[in-house]
């Protein structure tokens, strides 16, 4: 496989650690499909960096619906997020990968803290390197993470794994039959018809750096080595 990217930075929902029947919790061949998918990735030559969500775990904005303090849904949030860190780790590791976690929050029992040189220097050296409790901070997302974590580490592209949906439509595919697909978007078309790509936050921190967002399914064959190879099999959103 020759691959189009040499860096990559590939965000995963908690969603997408599930496998496809459970309500909640991890499915360990589900993350372990994952985590093959990403060594095939590696061993082809390109550097990988994950951020991973919480929402199969806890879900912050649910919580807060549910008359929780936002801030303290969202740091327990972020503690899901590293349970999530620590699972595909351990499929990697089992894998043959070298890996590393980093933590926006102070957990160094589990993980390093999130310094950028020192991810920089995981990347260089073939590792890969998750990033796990988002920013650090309340009110931020995981797609935000996201962007930023790719924008840091100077990530070629951003890979935004969907759970069973193949890109960007204009209405949701799951519920409408007639829903149109895009093969390619700008950044401002995506902010101007609200196209739940990611919040706008992430968004507009990928247009302001001019980094190419790829959205694709997960649940397709091989689905992260195709992307990565440059094949078409999703939705690109860039300039």
């Amino acid at each position: 496989m020759k691959n189009k990217y040499k860096r990559i930075l590939l965000k995963l929902s908690g969603e997408a650690l599930m496998g496809g029947n459970k309500a909640l919790g991890i499915d360990p061949a589900t993350v372990f499909n994952i985590a093959e998918q990403i060594k095939s990735v590696v061993d082809s030559g390109t550097q990988v960096a994950v951020v991973v969500g919480g929402g199969n775990i806890f879900r912050g904005s649910t919580a807060e619906a549910n008359g929780m303090d936002r801030a303290t849904a969202d740091y327990a949030g972020m503690l899901a997020t590293i349970i999530n860190a620590l699972a595909l780790q351990d499929a990697l590791e089992k894998t043959g990968v070298d890996v590393r976690t980093q933590s926006a929050i102070n957990i160094q029992s589990v993980a390093e803290p999130y310094i950028r040189r020192r991810a920089m220097r995981h990347l260089e050296k073939n590792r890969v390197v998750i990033f796990a409790a988002g920013t650090g901070n309340p009110y931020m997302t995981t797609d935000t993470a996201a962007s930023l974590r790719a924008i840091e580490t100077e990530a070629e592209a951003l890979l935004m794994a969907k759970n069973g949906v193949d890109g960007v439509y204009d209405a949701d595919p799951k519920q409408n039959a007639n829903a149109k697909k895009f093969e390619r978007l700008t950044y401002l078309d995506g902010l101007n018809q609200r196209l739940q790509i990611m919040d706008a936050t992430a968004l507009s921190l990928c247009m302001d750096n001019d980094l190419p967002i790829i959205v694709f399914n997960l649940k397709a064959d091989h689905g992260i080595e195709r992307v990565v190879s440059g094949e078409d099999i999703g939705t690109i959103v860039s300039d």
